[in-house]
């Protein structure tokens, strides 16, 4: 294995196709392939799978590329380091439950680090993806949430992955809605509150159990649920139907507007927030600076 051969496969991956990934790389087709089929043998893994359609990553692939992505920051660290140029972009992926403030220190992240060529993924995804992304090394760090009910069987699943969860903060419950939300002016809300106005929640996709739910006290009953994918179209519909969500409390201002409140919800419960990293990785220097960010903000 070198260097150039993983810099190769992740080429492949990212341009999907090899006529095209030669061509970036300037050298011959019949060379780039014999290079991807020295590294399957050598591991006795199937990378990229062949068809009259092209090329897929396979399982086996996206997990040894999440490897091959580490050990290729890790080389441009050194060159950096020792040489003062950088072999290519930075790359830096975080996956995260729907929080404001992950969106703002990515973004400060950015500012402070990312330099003259970069790559960074913010991925707002479902809890399921956010814990598998980091298992597979594709999200360098990932941030959700613990609680009572949900806890026994996200750690479970963060043991079964070699993943450590470090809490950032503790958050009491709080309730998102519009401004003009005929709810606005209360101190406080309760659930009875609640009980007129539509619920929204976050998709979950396949793993859509109760445990993966983004949002506490996803099982008491509701008479108007409203599912949706992404924080814009949650936001939307807050302000459009006067609908609401529970939620940490903690919300950006300055990215996502002043038409969107928090009210403290008067229950007796807590959302421990968090990240989670592989326990047998040292984290990159930017997931350290990162955290730190983090911390900063909360």
């Amino acid at each position: 294995m070198t260097i150039k051969q993983l810099q190769y496969a992740v080429t492949v991956a990212e341009t999907g196709n090899i006529t095209e990934a030669a061509k970036k790389l300037f050298i011959a087709q019949p060379s780039l392939t014999t290079a991807i089929h020295a590294l399957e043998k050598e591991y006795g893994i199937t990378i990229f799978s062949r068809s009259n359609k092209g090329i897929e990553l396979t399982p086996d692939g996206d997990e040894f590329l999440g490897y091959a992505r580490q050990i290729l920051d890790q080389a441009n660290l050194m060159n950096e380091r020792y040489t003062g140029k950088t072999m290519g972009k930075q790359r830096f992926c975080v996956s995260s439950q729907h929080y404001s403030f992950v969106v703002e220190a990515f973004v400060r992240l950015l500012k402070e680090q990312g330099g003259d060529k970069y790559e960074f993924h913010m991925r707002e995804t479902q809890t399921y993806d956010i814990i598998d992304d980091v298992a597979r090394l594709r999200s360098e760090i990932g941030i959700l949430y613990l609680n009572a009910f949900n806890e026994t069987i996200i750690r479970k699943s963060l043991r079964d992955n070699d993943l450590t969860f470090t809490p950032l903060f503790t958050a009491d419950p709080h309730v998102f809605i519009g401004k003009k939300n005929p709810l606005a002016g209360k101190a406080a809300l309760t659930l009875d509150d609640l009980k007129p106005y539509p619920r929204l929640s976050y998709e979950q996709g396949s793993h859509n159990s109760f445990y993966f739910s983004e949002e506490i006290l996803s099982t008491v009953d509701c008479d108007k649920d409203i599912v949706v994918c992404d924080r814009a179209t949650l936001f939307n519909m807050l302000i459009g139907l006067n609908g609401y969500t529970i939620c940490s409390g903690v919300i950006s201002e300055e990215l996502n507007g002043p038409n969107i409140i928090a009210k403290p919800l008067s229950i007796k419960d807590h959302m421990e927030i968090g990240y989670i990293l592989p326990t047998s990785i040292h984290p990159s220097p930017l997931t350290l600076s990162y955290i730190e960010i983090l911390k900063s903000l909360v």
